[in-house]
C-alpha cells in the first residue's frame, strides 16, 4: 500500500496548475502539499519541467528536511516550505512562482497597497514585501533564511498568515499558501492579478490613493466575516446570494 499516494497526487495536480494559470515558465515555480498529522509534505522535484511531472515524481519530505520517499532531488526551495509549515499553523499547501507582475513588485521592494475591491476581497491589508536579505544569511543557508525572513516579516508587522496568505520576497518573488495545495496556487493567481492591476493603476494615476477603509472592510467581511453572504453556502443558510 502506498502511504503517500494521496499527498503526492495533491502536489502533482497543484504543480500542473502553475503553467495552466501562466504563473511560471520552464521550471520557475513549485508547489507542496502538507499532511500535518504525519508531519510530511510532498513537493515538486528540482529542475523538472511541468510537462514531465508524474505523481511518482513528487518527493516526500519531513519537517526536519529529510527525504522520506522519492527518487529525485526535491525542489531547491524545500527549506523555505519547511520553515513556513513549521511556523505558520493551519496551512497545508505552499506555492512559489516567478510570475511577472508579482516579481516586478518584489524587485521594486514595494508592498502592494489596497487600491481596489479585487484586492480587498482576498486581503484587507497591503500585501507585504520583505526587506532585502543580508549577505550573511545568503551565505549561511539561502533557502532556509528565505523562510525565516518571511516569518520575521509577519512577526514584525503583526500580520496573521491566515488572513494574509501571500508575501513578496524582496528581489526574489512571491510565496503564497492556503488550506490545501490547490488553494495556495489559487492565491498565487490572485496575487499575480492584483499586482498587475495595481501596477496599471499607478501607471495611469501615480498618485492613486488606497481604497477607503470602509469599502475594504465591506468587501473582506462579505466573503470572510462572521456574517458573510458571498457564495452558495451562505445562501443555503439563509444569507443573500
Amino acid at each position: 500500500m502506498d502511504l503517500y499516494k494521496t499527498l503526492r497526487e495533491e502536489a502533482f495536480e497543484a504543480n500542473r496548475e502553475i503553467p495552466r494559470r501562466n504563473l511560471a515558465i520552464y521550471t520557475w515555480g513549485n508547489v507542496s502539499a502538507f499532511d500535518p498529522e504525519k508531519g510530511l509534505f510532498a513537493i515538486k522535484p528540482s529542475g523538472v519541467g511541468y510537462e514531465d511531472l508524474l505523481p511518482d515524481s513528487m518527493v516526500v519530505v519531513d519537517l526536519q528536511g529529510r527525504v522520506v520517499e522519492g527518487r529525485l532531488n526535491p525542489s531547491s526551495d524545500t527549506e523555505t516550505h519547511r520553515v513556513l509549515y513549521r511556523e505558520f499553523s493551519g496551512i497545508r499547501g505552499i506555492t512559489h512562482t516567478h510570475s511577472t507582475y508579482a516579481v516586478a513588485w518584489a524587485q521594486a521592494r514595494r508592498p502592494v497597497p489596497v487600491l481596489g475591491t479585487t484586492h480587498a476581497d482576498h486581503g484587507a491589508e497591503e500585501i507585504p514585501c520583505t526587506e532585502m536579505m543580508g549577505a550573511e544569511e545568503v551565505t549561511r543557508n539561502y533557502e532556509l533564511e528565505t523562510g525565516n525572513l518571511i516569518v520575521e516579516t509577519f512577526k514584525k508587522q503583526g500580520r496573521n498568515p491566515a488572513y494574509m496568505p501571500m508575501v513578496l520576497v524582496a528581489g526574489h518573488g512571491p510565496f503564497t499558501w492556503g488550506k490545501s495545495a490547490a488553494q495556495s496556487v489559487y492565491h498565487g493567481a490572485v496575487l499575480e492579478e492584483v499586482c498587475k492591476m495595481a501596477l496599471l493603476t499607478l501607471t495611469l494615476e501615480p498618485g492613486a490613493a488606497p481604497l477607503p477603509e470602509y469599502i475594504i472592510r465591506k468587501h473582506w467581511e462579505r466573503k470572510h466575516g462572521p456574517e458573510a453572504y458571498y457564495g452558495q453556502e451562505a445562501r443555503s443558510s439563509g444569507g443573500r446570494g
